[in-house]
């Protein structure tokens, strides 16, 4: 037998209460809707999605919103191969209501949930090490599962974020930024090792920058803000850059004397200096190494497949430190809520809304630099 499986919109149209539903996940058949990549740097198509029921320890998940990343745009282009053979289902920014559950995943049934980024196995040396982020046998929704541009997804129930203590008035689909750009943001705060007082130097104000900015705020650093846009600055400079630069048409010697200058100017010495890399293009990474001194840590977060030139030796002469990051682990996103529950990191000024099925226009607006915002898309027929 196959059951309906009832979303919450029916569910609170008809005044349905999750006990009075009477289906199981042995008979639950889930058929819905999604944006599939089919061939690289070709449109998205809109077609059915048929999920099978959840196993033990998955759940179904409907989805409320999805975040648009650059990660997607450039599985869409070609320009990075996903795990995920063709065709598959993008989008790793996902929060929504869980409305199936297999064996041993029951509790979260009907819960608002958080979708993290990378789902670790929880078993592995990696997850052992505290290093789940990074874990060999990770699920990424959109790269090794099918993802979130879809009306449902079946994902491990194990590391879902539940939401059910958000506080009243935050938006569950403003939410979604935090299963990457802002968890994203958090890890490589906290890899850098930041303390209250350092300086905290972000290339890149835009996307996942922006919340580093917030974040390390938040920490007690003193931030300043570089990116070519103006207006990322004007932004980040209202929400806890306290310095802003535009690094447009400038050489780069002429800004590595300037922004260390301003570190210096507030007394901060270079072991102290936290530099993060968010902009992900050569330009930002190559400002970013060059910041570099004594005792300095650089954390690269931005990725761009194009190759920059360095000299490693750099590293050698100022017992300097480089970080990879790398998404975030699950067990640390309740520390990330915290901030955004107590309303020392916002959302709302860095995220706009659209419906899904302008999904395509927005990856084209993405790829020419056109937004100015991270876009959260709400599922609904193209």
């Amino acid at each position: 037998m196959t059951a309906v499986i009832y979303t919450r919109s029916a569910i609170l149209y008809l005044g349905i209460g999750p006990n009075e539903c009477s289906f199981t996940t042995e008979d639950l058949e889930v058929h819905g809707e999604a944006f599939f990549l089919e061939s690289p740097d070709r449109p998205l198509v809109w077609r059915e999605l048929e999920l099978p029921e959840p196993g033990p320890g998955e759940v179904v998940v409907e989805v409320a919103a999805c975040g648009l990343c650059h990660t997607d745009l450039s599985f869409a282009s070609g320009s990075v191969a996903p795990r995920h053979a063709l065709p598959l289902v993008l989008g790793h920014e996902v929060t929504g209501w869980v409305a199936a559950a297999g064996e041993g995943a029951e509790l979260l049934l009907w819960q608002p949930v958080l979708v993290p980024a990378v789902l670790p196995c929880g078993d592995c040396s990696f997850c052992r090490s505290g290093r789940s982020n990074i874990c060999p046998n990770q699920k990424m929704p959109g790269n090794d599962i099918h993802g979130g541009f879809a009306t449902h997804l079946l994902v491990p129930g194990r590391f879902v974020v539940p939401l059910d203590e958000a506080p009243d008035g935050l938006s569950i689909e403003d939410i979604a930024v935090v299963s990457d750009a802002v968890s994203t943001a958090f890890q490589a705060v906290r890899r850098s090792g930041l303390r209250p007082g350092d300086a905290a130097f972000v290339v890149g104000a835009g996307g996942v920058g922006a919340f580093v900015v917030q974040i390390a705020r938040a920490l007690g650093a003193r931030v300043v803000a570089c990116d070519v846009q103006s207006d990322r600055l004007d932004l980040v400079a209202r929400h806890g850059a306290e310095v802003t630069v535009v690094t447009a048409s400038r050489e780069e010697r002429e800004l590595r004397r300037e922004l260390q200058g301003i570190a210096r100017d507030w007394d901060v010495p270079s072991v102290c200096w936290r530099i993060f890399e968010t902009s992900g293009t050569p330009e930002g990474q190559s400002l970013s190494f060059a910041l570099l001194a004594p005792a300095a840590t650089m954390v690269q977060v931005g990725f761009t497949p194009a190759k920059v030139t360095v000299r490693l030796s750099n590293l050698m002469a100022f017992d300097a430190t480089v970080h990879g990051s790398w998404g975030c682990p699950p067990e640390v996103y309740s520390e990330v809520l915290d901030l955004i529950y107590r309303e020392d990191v916002l959302l709302s000024p860095f995220v706009e809304h659209a419906p899904m099925e302008e999904l395509n226009r927005l990856l084209d607006d993405m790829a020419q630099h056109r937004l100015s915002r991270r876009m959260i898309l709400r599922p609904g027929r193209p």
